[in-house]
């Protein structure tokens, strides 16, 4: 166990210890804290969180292991871990091994013994910020220094990291107990998911709907997407800032005015925005937790929502060709769109949960009933 240090750019420093044993000694990235209870190991290999030091607000982390069903991708995407404490001993039937363990084999900063509701304050009242983590003998003035040089997460190309390079199909379906992941043998509509840093849950949940899913990489042509002749398009999540990505929202523009059936979740929610005409501003701390109230404006209906973004569609900057379906009961920011002349719309939340509340999964049902019937988005 080594003597650690979080700095922040602000001039803020905490104290902890490193829990992970790992060759790297140093990492930084900005800061942002999570408010969810449990489902430490989806947060942790989230691809959306890539570039981020991911600080809990839950005082106890690590108690349950880890296990590799509820991954969300095949390795830990985090660049730190910030947790109060961590039990020394883990207990889950499903856990295949501790937390430290997972994190030390994936040369991941973890470290414990942190004041992290004092961190959360420093960010709640000054915004998210650049962070460094230092294990060993580093003085508060060389880690703040060091948390400043890190580059902003908006001058990184971190979706080009976290997508697959590769075309690939997916078929696996839900976790059942006793059965483990369902194989989806039937399927009917061909289903083309742009990867920007894609959750498994939410493929599980797309196949779930006997969709037929093809991956493509974030760089994709819409010429590519369209010779694909797919029956509906998929624009996934993914992290950093969606400004910057120029070529995916040029691709996505195109691919609006196929009239083929487009569902985004929060990177694609926020690509669609800019495709539309509209932009996207950096939220002050983010959304990041599972307990996050949406309303649905159709029905009136309030669900509570898993959330990780640091983005938001400006409403003003929204065309008159667009509807606002949903809105965050916390701060009235967007949370979902359509649009009226095409069969599109997104919601900026997480539908899938992992971790988080299943109130949003019929968002799926809605895009299925979308590929079968354009005329749909006027119900939707």
């Amino acid at each position: 166990m080594e003597r650690a240090i979080l700095a922040l750019e602000d001039g803020h420093f905490f104290y902890g210890y490193s829990f992970s044993n790992t060759k790297i000694k140093e990492t930084g990235g900005e800061v942002i804290f999570n408010t969810s209870m449990t489902g430490y190991q989806e947060i942790i290999t989230d691809p959306s969180y890539k570039g981020q030091i991911v600080v809990m607000t839950a005082s106890e982390i690590g108690n349950y292991g880890v296990n590799f069903e509820d991954m969300q991708s095949e390795k830990p995407q985090v660049n730190g871990f910030v947790v109060k404490h961590i039990p020394s001993i883990h207990s889950n039937w499903r856990a295949t091994k501790s937390l430290q363990e997972y994190l030390s084999e994936n040369d991941i900063i973890g470290i414990f013994g942190v004041d992290t509701r004092a961190v959360v304050r420093v960010l709640r009242n000054h915004g998210v910020m650049k962070g460094y983590i230092g294990i060993g003998n580093i003085s508060p003035q060389e880690a703040v220094k060091k948390a400043r040089s890190i580059p902003d997460i908006s001058e990184l190309n971190l979706v080009e990291k976290v997508s697959h390079k590769h075309i690939y199909k997916w078929d696996e379906g839900y976790w059942e107990l006793g059965r483990g992941f369902k194989k989806i043998e039937e399927k009917k509509y061909k289903v083309a998911v742009i990867d920007y840093g894609v959750k498994r849950d939410i493929l599980r949940l797309l196949a779930e709907r006997n969709l037929d899913i093809t991956c493509f990489p974030h760089n994709v042509s819409a010429k590519e997407i369209i010779d694909f002749k797919p029956d509906g398009i998929f624009l996934s999540n993914g992290p950093g800032d969606p400004a910057t990505l120029h070529y995916q929202i040029s691709q996505i523009k195109k691919l609006i005015h196929t009239q083929i059936p487009i569902f985004g979740i929060c990177l694609g929610h926020q690509l669609l925005s800019w495709a539309i005409g509209g932009r996207t501003y950096k939220l002050e701390f983010g959304h990041h937790g599972g307990n996050h109230p949406v309303k649905y404006l159709k029905t009136g209906k309030v669900e509570i929502t898993a959330q990780n973004h640091n983005y938001a569609t400006e409403i003003d900057s929204i065309p008159s060709d667009a509807e606002i379906t949903h809105i965050n009961l916390n701060d009235n920011t967007v949370e979902g769109l359509k649009l009226k002349s095409y069969p599109v719309f997104s919601v900026q939340y997480h539908p899938e949960g992992a971790p988080g509340p299943h109130d949003s999964f019929y968002v799926f049902d809605l895009f299925k009933k979308l590929i079968e019937d354009k005329d749909f988005i006027k119900s939707i």
